[in-house]
């Protein structure tokens, strides 16, 4: 009998930022699964992820979500189209003056890049997703 443990990742520096990096490249994100909440200073993604175990191979549904985010952009993808699946290929991060740029790097040179004070970035994994209905 095998036990699923379900990860929660929080990111506070560059380093961290890199490791959550590695842990959702690949990713699959639905343009209705993203959600920037102004207000609150919140960017959500909800993302389809796989992971190598001595099990196997599982995919994952997992939240990254980013705090203190003053402003969001994007470039190279279709906001009109709620249907369209980006890859998520990577997170990079650079330090602008005294601010941080955080670009989440998508296939077809699609890119969302978040502006913030402070690195508060977290990923928790929500649940195991049963391979038939993916």
């Amino acid at each position: 009998m095998s036990k699923n443990y379900l990860k929660k990742i929080i990111a506070q520096s560059a380093d961290d930022l890199n490791f959550i990096s590695m842990c959702v490249s690949g990713s699959k994100v639905k343009l209705s699964d993203i959600k920037y909440l102004p207000k609150s200073k919140i960017f959500l993604l909800s993302i389809n992820r796989t992971i190598n175990e001595d099990e196997g191979t599982k995919q994952l549904n997992s939240i990254i979500s980013f705090y203190y985010i003053q402003s969001s952009k994007s470039k190279n993808i279709d906001q009109n189209d709620k249907d369209l699946v980006l890859e998520l290929n990577g997170i990079d991060i650079f330090k602008v003056e005294n601010n941080y740029e955080i670009i989440l790097l998508f296939s077809d040179k699609g890119f969302i890049t978040l502006a913030c004070e402070t690195i508060e970035v977290k990923l928790d994994d929500q649940k195991l997703i049963d391979d038939k209905n993916t």
